[in-house]
């Protein structure tokens, strides 16, 4: 039994692929490659197939990338389980030690440089983490609902972040936060993805109209606004979570009033900040809800305190991160991002290029190779993080369509293959390479096209070079592998 099942394994596996999923994954390739060659191409080039040029090298890329992903087919789908803390332990080391590198390109210490090798191990230490938090989270006994478990599996994303942040390429780090989809799928109260969200409200009003006075009176509007949906927040959360109407009606009549009432004092009897008085409902409320949780000792009553008090800390913490804890040229483009400054010159050109080159190519596109913006070099990074404007140039709005429609197809299919997974392992690490897909298109297309900050993170299968292109087929082709695996089982 054992020769027969390894004689048929390969023949085995190879009928088992989700074929559809490697079709999209070859479409893409050849799209990318058609955007890298537009990309780099200068006019008056016949080379285009040259080692010495980028698109003769993406073809190499291309060609490792299948071979590579043929290896991790021919494997055991069950060396992935088995060796998942191992390979998770050695690349975090490397990550570390990568901290300590003596090479620095465009300030950051994220690159290895062996020669005429450069490889980012940020591009594959997301396969790694998704396999151990994977491994972590289908052991017996796993809930996402106790703490210590939860801790856990944040724990496992949170140190490679670390390291990242250390190697100064935030971009990369950032997008770990994307394993926080596959965990509200396998059960994470929808309150942490509500935080994420009320942050980025926080923040956004915070910063943007922190400078703008509320009609005649000394008040910050962002301060004012901020702190005001803090309130309102925590009010309605205290109906959402502990289903008592009459406290958040009480709540909200005295936040209102209050408020109103400190409006009209200021505005037609004497001018003061109303923030102070912000404030001091903020503390009310948040002393309110801590009598609650210690008369009833009802534990949301706390937990939505704790909620206020961390609002109020993270929102007058965001001026200190933005000015003394980002770097010169994320602060800009963080202000440039939010309409604070203009700089069309300086940290705003990359975007503002950009959008020029995808709104020139129309509908159908300037045709291969006949963009002016790209050819003409307008746009920094044009091959790499700000590949689709070539897209959009080149092929229109009908490409860039098309290419989007290749995108989501991925993704869809990745969470339908996910959610037919027998096991908990195979299920998690399905959903965490489609939560990095969806992240990288989301963060990577918002960018170019102005709405989301500049974080230089590549496009999958589109941007230049190989350790982004190796990094993606080995998260791709390790899952279908794993997919291919449960067919094999059913057989």
């Amino acid at each position: 039994m054992a020769s027969n099942y390894s004689t048929d394994k390969q023949p085995g596996v190879l009928r088992s692929l989700d074929w559809w999923t490697i079709a999209i994954y070859i479409a893409l390739l050849s799209f990318g490659w058609v955007s890298v060659c537009g990309a780099s191409y200068t006019y008056g080039d016949t080379e285009i197939f040259s080692l010495a040029s980028r698109s003769g090298m993406q073809i190499v890329w291309i060609g490792t990338s299948i071979c590579l992903g043929f290896i991790l087919l021919m494997m055991d789908d069950r060396f992935y389980d088995t060796f998942a803390y191992v390979i998770y332990g050695l690349l975090v080391l490397l990550l570390f030690a990568t901290i300590f590198n003596p090479h620095s390109i465009k300030g950051s210490r994220s690159w290895i440089v062996m020669g005429p090798l450069r490889l980012q191990p940020a591009e594959f230490a997301k396969f790694a983490t998704a396999l151990a938090i994977a491994k972590f989270m289908s052991a017996y006994g796993f809930t996402i609902h106790n703490w210590k478990h939860f801790a856990g599996a944040c724990g496992i994303i949170f140190l490679p972040m670390l390291c990242i942040v250390g190697q100064r390429e935030t971009g990369s780090a950032l997008v770990y936060l994307s394993f926080f989809l596959m965990l509200y799928r396998e059960g994470m109260p929808g309150s942490f993805l509500f935080m994420g969200l009320a942050m980025i409200i926080y923040f956004v009003v915070g910063i943007k109209y922190e400078e703008v006075l509320l009609w005649d009176t000394p008040t910050s509007v962002g301060k004012f606004v901020v702190l005001l949906l803090v309130q309102i927040f925590s009010s309605v959360m205290v109906w959402v979570y502990v289903n008592d109407k009459r406290k958040t009606r009480l709540l909200l009549t005295y936040i209102f009033g209050m408020t109103g009432l400190a409006l009209l004092f200021s505005e037609f009897v004497i001018p003061f900040d109303i923030v102070w008085v912000q404030l001091v409902l903020s503390a009310c409320v948040i002393g309110y809800l801590i009598y609650n949780a210690m008369n009833t000792r009802f534990a949301h009553y706390f937990y939505i305190a704790l909620f206020a008090l961390g609002s109020i800390a993270f929102f007058y913490s965001a001026d200190y991160v933005l000015n003394d804890v980002m770097q010169p040229h994320q602060r800009v483009r963080i202000n440039v991002l939010l309409g604070l400054d203009e700089d069309l010159a300086g940290a705003g050109y990359n975007v503002h290029q950009s959008e020029i080159a995808i709104g020139s190519g129309g509908l159908q596109g300037k045709g291969f190779l006949n963009g002016t913006q790209t050819k003409l070099k307008f746009v920094p990074e044009q091959d790499t993080d700000f590949i689709f404007c070539t897209v959009g140039e080149e092929e229109g709005f009908l490409g860039s369509a098309s290419v989007l429609v290749l995108f989501l197809c991925l993704i869809l299919r990745l969470m339908y293959l996910a959610d037919r997974q027998p096991f908990k392992f195979g299920r998690v690490y399905g959903y965490c390479v489609a939560g990095i897909f969806l992240f990288h298109l989301f963060i990577n297309i918002g960018m170019v096209l102005g709405l989301t900050p500049v974080i230089g993170i590549p496009l999958p299968f589109f941007s230049y070079g190989g350790s982004s292109l190796w990094g993606f087929t080995l998260l791709l082709f390790i899952f279908l592998r794993i997919d291919a695996g449960r067919n094999l089982i059913r057989q």
